[in-house]
């Protein structure tokens, strides 16, 4: 992944709310399915680590879960780590949609004159 991709995926990333927690129980086998089946549905995931009880690093964390999952870590930034895993199914369908004929603008005419701020004639001054 290149460093441009990577800073498109940290901006995707910002507004993404964590949707799993890691925690005194550190990596367990069902938080590695869940993060995998949301990494199949979502491409792109956020996840939270308890700073104060999880026994391991968050990345630590992020890199064990990266290997497990088969995805990339996009980021580590305190308790928060992002994955990105592409799922070439997600994108069959964006293909598949046909794509809209552009809408054709047609100029009106409201008859004002934007040049002398819609009054017409000489700004509406009176001789």
């Amino acid at each position: 992944m290149t460093s441009k991709e990577r800073a498109a995926l940290r901006g995707q990333a910002n507004g993404l709310e964590p949707l799993f927690q890691v925690g005194k129980g550190g990596i367990s086998e069902g938080l590695i399915k869940q993060t995998a089946e949301a990494l199949e549905k979502r491409e792109l995931i956020k996840l939270k680590v308890l700073l104060e009880s999880c026994p391991e690093t968050p990345r630590q964390v992020a890199d064990t879960l990266a290997a497990e999952t088969g995805s990339e870590v996009v980021q580590v930034i305190g308790g928060c780590m992002v994955f990105y895993k592409y799922n070439p199914d997600l994108h069959k369908a964006e293909k598949k949609k046909p794509a809209k004929p552009a809408a054709k603008k047609t100029p009106g005419r409201s008859g004002r004159d934007s040049r002398t701020g819609g009054k017409g004639g000489y700004g509406g001054k009176k001789y």
